[in-house]
């Protein structure tokens, strides 16, 4: 019964921020491995960032430095933050977890940067 459920998603203008958090139930959180994907319209889906259990990050090259990953274990989330957002930063944004040899995915949550 593992459930992702992401929040924070919405409407921000170009060169504003933005933090999503996914809540993570029924898996032992701390052990596995967290990311972020996203698909915008027409696009495949693409790797935002990862973490791993224990804490260390890796990011889409055209991504690092204006988004943050990071988890929180004590309240079973991974959180992604969202700074210098672009219109093209537009997409659905997927929250994953992964305990091998299970992959999770969360539902997603849209987010509309506006120009």
């Amino acid at each position: 019964q593992v459930q992702l459920v992401e929040s924070g998603g919405g409407l921000v203008q170009a060169g504003g921020s933005l933090r999503l958090s996914c809540s993570a139930s029924g898996v032992t959180f701390r052990t596995t491995r967290s990311g972020w994907y996203r698909q915008g319209p027409g696009k495949q889906r693409e790797l935002v960032a990862i973490i791993s259990s224990g804490g260390t990050p890796t990011y889409s090259d055209s991504l690092k430095g204006r988004f943050t990953i990071s988890r929180d274990n004590a309240k079973n989330t991974v959180s992604l933050q969202m700074d210098s957002l672009k219109p093209e930063d537009t997409a659905v944004y997927y929250c994953s977890v992964s305990l091998w040899p299970k992959d999770y995915w969360g539902k997603g949550t849209l987010v509309t940067v506006s120009s």
